[in-house]
């Protein structure tokens, strides 16, 4: 291949790279949950509750049972006094099930479907109407320290708007940790803003479960109109390069 088609290709490879770039803009805020009112590690305010022991998710809300762990905290320190089965529960002497920190390594929520659930949620706005995007996230289910019993059945309910999808049903044994899981989710929005809601669910019964959340994004799952106009001038830069070939060949 001569040097001029490569320069033509590489032309069209930074053209589409630079066209997904402008297409990967998260329209979720704070969807790493870094971002809080009052600290981390602690239960998450309702109704503006600004006591000490809780703390503000910036961009979301919620009504139930549910808090923020910050980095290699979920089975040391905890969250307001509560912990999660895992290696280093009492002084090192929990149950080696794996637990660990979600895969960007910094907060998570964690959400009890059992006792007192509401849904975190969050306004996205900067939708359009009739247009795909796709939600990403990071999920586990874990149970708290202090209590047995297995959870078979754990997952999140997701909605956007009033459309409503379920993540694969994780089963969590008794001191358990499930590991954690990528979810991919496609919604096509019906406005131009809409509620993104994340509803922990399970049964038969709670002993007592946790629904973990990281790493929201949600993207527009097809490229835009000046997405496309990229990819058409690279391909046409290309076969202005092809032909440009051929006549000096000739």
């Amino acid at each position: 291949m001569r040097k001029s088609t490569l320069l033509a290709l590489a032309a069209l490879a930074f053209f589409s790279a630079s066209a997904a770039q402008a297409d990967s803009v998260n329209l979720v805020k704070n969807g790493d949950f870094e971002q809080t009112t009052n600290g981390t590690s602690k239960q998450l305010s309702q109704n503006g509750d600004t006591s000490a022991n809780r703390t503000q998710l910036t961009d979301w809300s919620t009504q139930g049972y549910n808090f923020v762990f910050g980095p290699n905290t979920a089975d040391t320190t905890g969250s307001n006094g509560l912990t999660l089965w895992g290696p280093n529960s009492y002084n090192g002497r929990g149950p080696q099930n794996g637990l660990t920190n979600s895969p960007t390594g910094g907060n998570f929520v964690a959400a009890d479907w059992d006792y007192f659930p509401a849904p975190i949620t969050q306004q996205v706005s900067g939708l359009v109407a009739g247009q795909s995007y796709t939600l990403s996230f990071s999920y586990a289910a874990a149970q708290q320290v202090g209590f047995t019993g297995a959870n078979p059945i754990n997952y999140w309910d997701v909605s956007l708007g009033n459309q409503s999808q379920q993540t694969t049903v994780l089963s969590n044994a008794s001191q358990g940790f499930t590991g954690w899981n990528q979810a991919s989710m496609t919604f096509t929005a019906n406005s131009s803003s809409e509620l993104l809601s994340f509803m922990a669910k399970g049964g038969p019964t709670g002993a007592p479960p946790f629904m973990l959340l990281d790493g929201v994004s949600l993207v527009s799952a097809v490229p835009e109109p000046s997405t496309w106009g990229m990819l058409l001038g690279g391909l046409g830069l290309l076969g202005f390069m092809v032909r440009r070939r051929r006549h000096n060949a000739a």
